[in-house]
């Protein structure tokens, strides 16, 4: 076991009953939930050892596992910037992922900035760390996004292969409190992700969120900088056997430091065209 490895906790979905659904918002007394169409989900503790990958970081792939550790050096100074974050960092994020797979087109769509004391102080356009095992997307979900995003050419490219390919990483870095685990997607079995639907008030999306099983691998890397990045493979259109989707979540430490800083992280989400 290497010192880094962590014995913890993850949060997983109870097996339901009927189809699983996440509101958004407060339902009222005609919504869905009281007449038995929605089962919302609930959840399970159950203790995993999640594995350090640091300096075995050339193991995993995002063809493989689902995963893989990058080095970027961006050009932003401030990730909480909406215009710079749009007008820099996101077209870092399409090259990058460009470069890494190969694809002949890259589209960065969406990102997330997260840190839980910013999201309590409600600042900064902050989320908290999500602390769910799930992945982001489903096969209805995947190409609906392609719909929704790519107007008349969305038919045509549904037709090629893609992939929606989030990067993960800190803005302030080492990270020490709430890294991102990582299960690696070799061992996934179909009947592990539930998919679970997204109620707005306008609109309903698709997740899926994790069951337990013994079999799953979990893998973070120690101490992120601020100078890495986790790619995360969250959709897959190629049914061919490499990584279609990937499970990840937060985590705690159980002995975190207790001068440790609130996780600072960003993570832009992409379409892939291959």
């Amino acid at each position: 076991m290497n010192s880094a490895d962590v014995q913890t906790t993850l949060t997983y979905v109870r097996e339901p009953t009927s189809e699983l659904a996440i509101y958004n918002y407060r339902p009222g007394p005609d919504d869905p939930d009281l007449s038995g169409q929605y089962e919302e989900p609930a959840y399970l503790e159950y203790p995993v050892e999640i594995k350090d990958i640091r300096g075995h970081e050339q193991r995993f792939s995002l063809e493989d596992a689902g995963l893989q550790v990058i080095s970027h050096v961006s050009a932003i100074d401030d990730y909480y910037d909406d215009k710079k974050v749009r007008g820099i960092y996101m077209p870092e994020m399409e090259a990058l992922v460009k470069r890494v797979t190969g694809a002949l087109r890259v589209h960065a769509f969406d990102y997330n900035v997260r840190c839980q004391a910013y999201s309590e102080q409600k600042v900064h356009m902050a989320r908290m760390p999500v602390r769910f095992v799930h992945n982001d997307y489903t096969d209805t979900s995947g190409p609906q996004r392609v719909r929704d995003l790519m107007g008349d050419e969305s038919e045509a490219l549904l037709k090629t292969r893609f992939a929606v390919i989030n990067v993960w990483k800190p803005i302030v870095g080492p990270v020490q409190r709430t890294p991102l685990a990582v299960c690696d997607a070799r061992s996934l079995e179909p009947g592990d992700l539930i998919d679970t639907s997204l109620l707005y008030r306008d609109r309903i999306g698709q997740i899926q969120l994790a069951s337990h099983r013994p079999g799953h691998r979990w893998y973070y890397l120690s101490n992120m900088r601020a100078d890495e990045a986790l790619l995360l493979k969250c959709f897959d259109s190629a049914r061919d056997g490499r990584a279609r989707f990937t499970a990840h979540t937060a985590f705690d430490f159980v002995d975190t430091p207790a001068d440790a800083s609130d996780r600072q992280s960003i993570e832009v989400r992409t379409l892939a065209f291959f």
